[in-house]
């Protein structure tokens, strides 16, 4: 009975073992920084891993763009430095699977407008974007919720100086961005977008069944045939009231 008992706790044991070392291997959802290279350890110069600039302005001399490597204990850093207005950032493509995710950046400023978009990390589609800060403002965490549908999506993350119609200038600086999949946004959040809704919205020409499409062409026949003998038909009756004209002189 004691051999029984004894081989029935390795056993239990064992089981345990295996749970716990199944739970560890697998990272906890919405732990892992789906961004490459997110927290700006690996660049050369003035370029970053997996980022690349961005701007509205691309003229010389507008922007300036520096990797801060980590220094003093300090986690590196992404800078913007718009001397003129512009809608500046630095940009990582990234494609998602369907579900929530927190996208987040922590952002201080310097001497930026007061009166249009300042920094925000965002998403290069309509309005997508975290809160912003302006004028002279110290290390804050930005961030929003997305949501993606079913089919996933490829999208741009931005860390951005400016905004679409707000150009603006000044100084930011970035670090610790990170892109994680989550459960659903808490409550009670108000920087919540769902891109699908979005997209749709955005969405230009005949949607829907393929019916829309040949209407859609089929009128634009009619009315291209309408303006046609409209166009043919005054030569004809100016002809036609000449020849009364001559009638009645006759």
């Amino acid at each position: 009975m004691r051999n029984a008992a004894r081989g029935g706790g390795l056993r239990w044991g064992a089981a345990a073992l295996a749970i716990t070392i199944l739970f560890v291997s697998v990272p906890a959802r919405g732990s892992t920084n789906l961004l490459n290279n997110g927290d700006f350890a690996r660049g050369s110069g003035e370029s970053v891993d997996g980022w690349r600039t961005d701007a509205w302005v691309l003229t010389a001399g507008t922007t300036e763009y520096k990797w801060i490597s980590p220094r003093n204990g300090e986690p590196p850093e992404l800078e913007v430095n718009s001397q003129h207005d512009n809608d500046a950032r630095w940009v990582q493509g990234l494609s998602l699977g369907p579900g929530w995710y927190h996208i987040s950046v922590e952002a201080r400023t310097r001497n930026v407008l007061p009166f249009f978009t300042g920094a925000s990390i965002s998403v290069l589609e309509d309005g997508i974007s975290s809160q912003d800060l302006r004028g002279d403002a110290g290390w804050t965490r930005l961030s929003f919720y997305l949501r993606v549908g079913a089919r996933g999506a490829d999208v741009d993350i931005a860390l951005r100086l400016g905004g679409y119609m707000n150009l603006t200038r000044g100084q930011a600086w970035f670090r610790r961005a990170r892109v994680v999949e989550i459960a659903g946004p808490p409550p009670g959040v108000t920087r919540v977008f769902d891109l699908t809704a979005i997209r749709k919205t955005e969405a230009t020409g005949p949607i829907g069944h393929g019916w829309t499409m040949i209407a859609a062409f089929l009128t634009l026949f009619c009315m291209t045939l309408l303006g046609w003998r409209m166009m043919s038909e005054p030569p004809v009756q100016q002809g036609r009231s000449e020849s009364i004209r001559r009638r009645k002189r006759a």
